[in-house]
């Protein structure tokens, strides 16, 4: 019996590796649009992809680069205008609509026009796949639609009115939504538009769990980069002609970041890792520190268009303290202030400031 177990243990680990080294998404030269009246316009053509199980992958573009039509032809939603795509190793083409509903769920930015319907029996609805001919809920479906919301942190909407909700209310029940269908690959557009900070970062959490926790294969597209380089696994760059995957750290080192995502007023700061508003400065001054107080400063300044750092050769200079910052003078004379606002309220702060060449 103890052999047995072993067998049948190795037996899993080797399938689970098989199936991760097989793409759950698999594109092949595919060229996506929207027709507009009877005429095809394209979006993309010729992209090749493959998107894997247990990884969480951003799907990023410039706006109109066609991430919503691609996300919508992954779905059957829309028709695709050649080439190929593949999910767990079969073409969509080929995936009855039944079939298709217990393998992929998709969240999209549109929200459904439903009325008099509470956020438990929307949630529910994602258990429709698995329902009898009357859309009767079993006991383990009832646990599941429980557990996607308290997943999801919507419990306290459970019985409210769907068409009640605010855009960002409405966005976390669809994703419960689309959890509740337990599908191993999970689509969504841009799923953190209209949520706050905290919530943006408590859904990256939640998706980056699922995928790797759970293994399921999660593509999603995003404008909040800086989060996405954080969080997910791998990124998916697109552009008319192609997507590159890879992840945010390779994507980086090889400057395919800054060859894609040209964004005015924003440079890609390749030792963080993230991008950076780009400040113009004019004036620069030296400052003297260490730790947090000395990069709080430095970032204060550039915003007021004043380049500052410990290599800067001007007469005037300012020392950076835990709770202090000092302006030493060239005649001797200092001005101590305890915060950052103090010290940029100083007034004779710009007489001490140099300018910089053009």
């Amino acid at each position: 019996l103890h052999k047995i177990t072993i067998l049948l243990a190795t037996l899993g680990l080797i399938i689970k590796k098989t199936l991760m080294s097989q793409p759950a998404i698999r594109i092949n030269s595919l060229t996506i649009g929207y027709e507009n009246k009877k005429e095809f316009s394209k979006i993309a053509h010729q992209i090749t992809a493959s998107i894997y199980a247990g990884e969480l992958t951003c799907l990023i573009g410039p706006n109109g680069v066609g991430k919503s039509t691609l996300l919508r032809t992954i779905s059957k939603l829309q028709p695709m205008h050649g080439g190929i795509v593949e999910l767990l190793g079969e073409n969509i083409n080929e995936i009855r609509k039944e079939k298709l509903a217990t393998l992929l769920s998709v969240v999209l930015t549109e929200r459904p026009s439903v009325y008099n319907i509470s956020v438990k029996e929307m949630v529910a609805m994602g258990r429709s796949p698995y329902t009898n001919y009357w859309g009767s809920l079993s006991k383990e479906d009832d646990k599941i639609v429980v557990e996607v919301i308290e997943m999801v942190g919507v419990q306290s909407l459970t019985h409210r009115i769907f068409a009640t909700l605010s855009d960002g209310e409405k966005q976390k029940v669809m994703i419960a939504k689309a959890l509740a269908q337990q599908t191993p690959i999970i689509l969504l557009d841009e799923p953190t538009s209209f949520l706050d900070y905290p919530s943006k970062i408590e859904l990256m959490q939640l998706l980056q769990h699922l995928a790797q926790q759970m293994q399921k294969t999660i593509l999603f597209s995003t404008h909040d980069l800086d989060l996405a380089l954080q969080v997910c696994d791998k990124m998916a760059i697109m552009s008319p002609t192609e997507i590159v995957v890879g992840t945010p750290e390779d994507l980086s080192l090889s400057g395919q970041l800054n060859r894609f995502l040209k964004i005015k007023g924003v440079v890609f700061d390749s030792e963080s890792g993230l991008f950076k508003v780009q400040h113009n400065y004019h004036w620069a001054i030296r400052i003297e520190g260490e730790d947090a107080p000395y990069f709080m400063l430095h970032k204060a300044l550039l915003r007021k268009g004043i380049l500052s750092n410990n290599e800067i050769q001007s007469e005037a200079y300012i020392s950076v303290a835990q709770n202090s910052f000092t302006l030493y003078l060239p005649s001797e004379e200092t001005f101590t202030a305890t915060t950052i606002e103090q010290l940029l309220s100083y007034s004779d702060l710009m007489k001490w400031v140099i300018p910089l060449s053009e």
